[in-house]
């Protein structure tokens, strides 16, 4: 279970990545947080600005058009 979940279905590209950006910002290292976001874009997003960030991604899912991606934060 994720310690905050950040709803940012029917948010446009690059709205879902910023407000990501932005709780990840605000949350403790070892702190997973559920994105879920419709656009499209988010599932090539997120997972490109993890790769160059400390946080981790710790399992992403799609069903029906709708993103669910599980982020550790990072130090």
């Amino acid at each position: 279970m994720a310690d905050r979940t950040l709803d940012a279905s029917g948010l446009r590209c690059p709205m879902p990545l910023l407000k990501t950006k932005l709780e990840l910002n605000s949350m403790s290292p070892g702190q997973e947080l559920e994105v879920i976001a419709t656009d499209a874009g988010s599932a090539r997003d997120i997972p490109a600005f993890l790769e160059l960030s400390s946080h981790e991604l710790v399992r992403t899912s799609e069903q029906g058009g709708c993103f669910t991606f599980v982020i550790k934060c990072g130090g």
